[in-house]
């Protein structure tokens, strides 16, 4: 028998069990690409999604998606387990149009719950139970539900003039209790973009609080369900994450798109894409170590600026391969826009310069965060998020990590050249703003030992067998009411696109799931008990970029 007969076998007989575990809560199969899709009663989700939990060992509830249909709404919830990413389930939950009412999952998985306060937010499903079913993108005053099929854009948004009353004016203390509501933001610079967090404090200690995002919202999904898959899209993602996370945001798509599609990508065009991707990570995590330090102790002068420095070097040799510093728009559908740039041994020579030059400026990071005392003090044993805590959030990429999560897609659900390669997941288990840290810092190196490889090869590959696209159709029409969720690990984590394609050469439904909304969501867990100052080291440890969120 062929391994692929026998993996075929194999994978059929999960979904049988599946469907014997389900078999109380299904009411019809509707299989997705990669993922053994089940339809469950709108009343029964919480418990289906527990059996999965519980005894199928589904512990990681990688994505929400909603839509409406002409005559259904739907919630999606689609399945991972930490432990082995490609073990996935999708579980489609229709209801009426009339009275769009589902089962709120948040019980089961914590992290369903913003998730469904999006779903309810921008298509109008109403999740019953729900612990805090409100807006969570656009202003509470917002009307209607803008993926919605009746929704009329051109429709003026007329409020009360109560309703744009100054955010501030509830600051307050309660009468008779030590507690105050204190607004950090939305303007604010330790908050990373425009992030308003509500909170509430007892004395000089947070004892709850409520990140409030929306206030950069973009429709990127709207812009790329309005967009061909073939050529419109791709520019989008760089605008995701635009501060380092451009390559892998485009590889995000690109491996979705042509999984949908059935394009191949060649080796060659796969160890480009890895190398470009590893130095697209290091940028990302220069950064977030640069602005981590100047909110903790204002450390401008020094390490603020090494980083800025360091990134200019990347961003230079990405100069060189994209054209761009910025907006790279390097990836295309089969594999990317052109060839290394010529002379190639220059190109080569540049990038190993970097790499050679990396271990003495890492040492540096060290000396200046790492060993200092004052960085310890405010890092060690604060922000702390649990091993448990951070998969119930669904947290992933370097936030997961440092709690603990051996969870990294490169890995575990393998694309591009990575399996090729020899490299290692970095891992902590203390959970606290200090351990996030260093795992970027050992990330870098272990990014630059991925990328040294990378340029072994390239510089040794056959110049006749350099094809850097594949064969792919001017007009793509992926197959009508196919869907299917893919995800790379990005800077953040895991950074996942949903695709429902309805036959035409653009997409009926484009969802992103981004690594940084369900991280963003952490920041409760991770903060209440502490004092302010903690706060925002907690937050700017999870590292995250609005235009992400916000999407």
């Amino acid at each position: 028998m062929s391994s692929q007969t026998s993996s075929e076998t194999q994978n059929g007989a999960v979904e049988e069990s599946l469907a014997a575990l389900l078999s109380s809560h299904t009411i019809a199969r509707d299989d997705h690409r990669n993922a053994p899709g089940f339809v469950v009663r709108p009343d029964e989700i919480e418990d289906a999604l527990r059996v999965l939990r519980d005894e199928a060992g589904f512990d990681h509830c990688s994505n929400v998606t909603a839509q409406e249909y002409e005559d259904r709404f739907e919630s999606i919830y689609h399945l991972k387990k930490y432990s082995d990413p490609t073990d996935e389930v999708s579980i489609i939950v229709p209801t009426s149009r009339d009275d769009p009412v589902s089962e709120s999952a948040a019980s089961v998985y914590r992290t369903a719950e913003w998730h469904e306060r999006e779903a309810y937010d921008l298509v109008g499903i109403h999740y019953e139970n729900h612990p805090d079913l409100r807006r969570i993108l656009l202003p509470e005053t917002w009307q209607g539900h803008p993926l919605g099929l009746d929704y009329d854009q051109d429709e003026p948004q007329v409020v009360t003039l109560e309703s744009h009353a100054n955010p501030l004016e509830d600051d307050h203390r309660e009468d008779g209790a030590d507690t105050m509501y204190l607004n950090i933001g939305p303007h604010h610079p330790a908050t990373h973009g425009v992030l308003h967090i509500e909170t509430i404090l007892s004395g000089e200690q947070v004892v709850g609080l409520d990140p409030d995002p929306g206030y950069l919202h973009r429709c990127e999904e709207q812009m790329c369900q309005n967009s061909t898959y073939r050529h419109q899209i791709m520019p989008y993602p760089d605008r995701w994450d635009y501060l380092g996370g451009q390559i892998l945001n485009e590889w995000a798509y690109a491996r979705t798109a042509e999984d949908l599609a059935g394009l191949e990508v060649s080796d060659y065009a796969q160890l480009i894409r890895t190398m470009s991707g590893e130095l697209s990570r290091i940028l990302s995590h220069l950064l977030a170590i640069g602005t981590f330090a100047l909110d903790v102790y204002g450390e401008f002068t020094a390490t603020f600026m090494y980083a800025l420095r360091d990134r200019e070097v990347v961003q230079s040799i990405f100069e060189d391969l994209t054209g761009q510093r910025l907006m790279f728009n390097y990836l295309r559908l089969g594999g990317v826009a052109w060839d290394l740039p010529e002379p190639r041994a220059e190109f080569f020579e540049k990038v190993r310069e970097f790499l050679d030059d990396l271990p003495h400026k890492l040492d540096e990071y060290h000396d200046l965060l790492t060993t200092n005392e004052l960085f310890q003090l405010r890092c060690v044993d604060t922000g702390v998020l649990e091993v448990d805590e951070a998969k119930e959030y669904g947290c992933t990429g370097p936030v997961a990590r440092a709690s603990g999560v051996d969870y990294d897609l490169r890995r575990d659900d393998p694309y591009g050249y990575y399996p090729e390669l020899d490299w290692e997941v970095v891992t902590a288990a203390e959970g606290d703003n200090y351990a996030r840290v260093l795992c970027r810092l050992q990330e870098i190196e272990q990014s630059a030992r991925i990328i040294d490889q990378c340029v072994d090869l390239l510089e040794d590959w056959p110049e006749n067998n350099r094809e850097i696209q594949s064969s792919v159709p001017r007009t793509l029409r992926p197959n009508e009411d196919a869907e299917i969720y893919r995800a790379v690990e990005a800077a953040k984590g895991e950074l996942g696109i949903y695709i429902r394609s309805d036959g035409t050469d653009k997409p009926a439904r484009f969802h992103i799931r981004s690594p940084c909304f369900s991280n963003l969501h952490a920041l409760e867990e991770m903060a209440t008990g502490g004092y302010v100052p903690d706060l925002i080291a907690s937050l700017a440890s999870l590292d995250i970029v609005l235009g992400e969120v916000d999407r």
